[in-house]
């Protein structure tokens, strides 16, 4: 945490190195969280890609600190536990007691993400929670691995649990895990996995109960009250650095994988003084299939679109999200109402609601906001039975898109959305794990967005099946609507996912050969032994006139892979031809004819 201003310091009622020291403290215990969760966990949700987050809560219930993990876990987690708190009451709570929950409508993301929380004592008395949320591989939803494409209400997308005891007193409650394992295809997998969020609890407590020792009670108290204060005081002065005015973006969610037509998310971001308002007043009515989100994974999104443009070293506890204001009418795509199905909102919705929030601001922060990127998971469900083992078995794979280019430079290839930060699964442990093999993988050349500064490549995976029979889903979107370029950039290569049975030659969609109502959303498809799946993942757009990007950064382009020669002539009008061993570029009229943009300065998040 930065030094404060002599002003600022002087409303403290901790000493600048203790409340440094302390806040440190707090982020670096959940790390460790994190840390324990990933060396203990059976899944590669969890031991590989690091689907998770660990958050500390003061006594109030109040957001104290995070850790780098799952941005959109930690988004929603806030409302997950201030459910909890609220539903369960002040009372109830005894030393060792762990409780578990995944309901959307209570908070949840979705019902994959399964959140645990333990209240950490002092004596008698509750001095905080520890909690932590995860994505679980398999919730026992009507397709493997939980996200179905195609479901049309919540109750086909897995077991939801309200607030419930995992373990009473240190004792775990064998009625509520037996209940668990008799609806999840891989129990061995889940207990597994909630037994390392609950050691990851452990470790929290320890060493909230270690800060508490050494500092005493009131103090650590009274630091994280301070630092509270902090984290909303610089998240306002953030806030005013944007001109004040009201800024409209609006983006076309391509379906919903059980009904025909598309759905508009309109937002109003109003800017006034040290606050924000992002209002989606006028967006679609929920939809049928299973891309709607709560209004927590709505204000989650865009808690996490600010993160992402304001200075990263304030303090990221309850205090940020103070001065952001989101409203999101009930019964549409963007707060669905029970039962609406929503397992797509936290994987599909979000991203494209953080990319709504930067093209709303891109005029009023030229030199900060990206071009969209892929805003897609890409999620490829699938599962059976294992032939080595004999057990069921099922997993959520997942792709990098491309992202935005930006005033700084072109976007970063193959990253998971902004709303995930989670890892690749390495291909030695997916074909490990699972009956698979990985043909191919390889970054798409053409694919980013074209730009003064060049959107970031999707990519491209061939899987093919090596088991007799294996269960297929799937939920993409921008399958149909590409992601968006800014300031004349164009848009990035659109995402998709198509199969090719044995013995054929051509590719075709999921639609095209077994009749699913969408293209990227569907559950259920029956594979077999030399079939594959093609799995094409989006491109971030491009930011600026593509035809200002020097004739030396094109061609490094071209003599890497990355943009072919064809895309440099039609997207940057420039010839670039090889001939004995040297490169040659020659500018078409059009690129000669481009006049120079005056470009704003670059400059980081927290400066003026």
């Amino acid at each position: 945490m930065p030094p404060q201003s002599p002003s600022a310091a002087a409303d403290l009622a901790v000493d600048q190195v203790t409340l440094t020291v302390i806040d440190n403290y707090l982020s670096t215990t959940c790390r460790e969280m994190g840390v324990a969760m990933m060396r203990t966990a059976y899944s590669p949700m969890f031991n590989e890609a690091l689907d998770f987050s660990c958050v500390l809560f003061d006594a109030k219930g109040r957001m104290i600190a995070q850790a780098e993990f799952c941005p959109s876990q930690i988004g929603t987690i806030k409302f997950t536990i201030e459910w909890m708190l609220d539903e369960l009451g002040p009372d109830v709570y005894r030393p060792g007691d762990v409780i578990v929950m995944n309901d959307p409508y209570r908070g949840s993301g979705h019902i994959p993400e399964h959140t645990l929380l333990k209240a950490v004592f002092h004596g008698d008395e509750i001095i905080g929670f520890v909690a932590n949320c995860a994505h679980l591989a398999e919730p026992g939803a009507k397709a493997p691995g939980g996200l179905a494409g195609d479901a049309t209400d919540i109750f086909q997308e897995g077991l939801r649990l309200p607030p419930l005891w995992l373990q009473r007193e240190g004792v775990p409650q064998e009625d509520i895990w037996k209940l668990i394992f008799a609806n999840h295809r891989t129990p061995k997998v889940t207990y597994g996995d909630l037994m390392a969020m609950v050691g990851s609890l452990n470790v929290a407590e320890r060493r909230l109960k270690s800060l508490i020792g050494t500092y005493g009670y009131e103090t650590v108290t009274t630091a994280t009250e301070d630092l509270i204060r902090i984290a909303e005081r610089r998240m306002s002065e953030e806030i005013r650095r944007i001109p004040d005015g009201e800024y409209r973006f609006s983006d076309i969610i391509e379906d919903d994988g059980v009904a025909e037509g598309s759905y508009v998310v309109e937002c109003t971001v109003v800017v006034d003084g040290g606050g924000v308002t992002c209002d989606f007043t006028g967006s679609s009515g929920q939809a049928a299939g299973p891309m709607n989100g709560t209004y927590a994974v709505t204000a989650s999104s865009v808690y996490n679109a600010f993160m992402h443009i304001t200075d990263p070293t304030i303090p990221r506890n309850e205090g940020c999200y103070r001065p952001i204001n989101v409203i999101a009418p009930p019964g549409t795509i963007l707060n669905c109402e029970f039962p609406a199905p929503l397992v797509g909102g936290n994987t599909e919705l979000s991203p494209r609601i953080t990319d709504i929030i930067f093209g709303a601001l891109a005029d009023a922060l030229p030199e900060r906001i990206p071009a969209s990127h892929g805003g897609t998971v890409c999620c490829f469900l699938f599962g059976g039975e294992h032939p080595e083992t004999g057990e069921l078995y099922s997993h959520f794979h997942f792709e990098g898109v491309g992202w935005g280019g930006r005033p700084i430079g072109d976007g970063d290839s193959q990253v998971i959305v902004i709303i995930g930060n989670a890892r690749n699964t390495p291909v030695e442990i997916f074909e490990t794990r699972y009956p698979l093999r990985v043909e191919s993988y390889r970054l798409l050349e053409d694919s980013g967005g074209p730009g003064l500064n060049r959107g970031g490549l999707g990519v491209e995976r061939i899987l093919t099946i090596e088991v007799d029979e294996v269960t297929v889903s799937a939920l993409f979107n921008r399958m149909l609507v590409d992601p968006f370029g800014i300031h004349g950039g164009k848009p990035g290569a659109n995402s998709g996912i198509y199969v090719r049975l044995a013995g054929e030659e051509s590719w075709s969609t999921f639609r095209e050969k077994f009749g699913t109502m969408s293209p990227s959303k569907f559950s259920n498809i029956l594979l077999h032994r030399g079939d594959q799946v093609k799995i094409l993942a989006p491109g971030g757009g491009g930011w600026g006139n593509p035809l200002e990007r020097s004739a030396d950064r094109v061609l490094a382009d071209v003599a890497e892979g990355l943009v072919t020669a064809d895309g440099a002539l039609r997207d940057y009008g420039l010839v670039v031809e090889r001939s004995d061993g040297a490169w040659r570029t020659t500018p078409t009229p059009a690129r000669a004819a481009a006049g120079s943009t005056t470009l704003v300065e670059p400059r980081s998040p927290g400066t003026s």
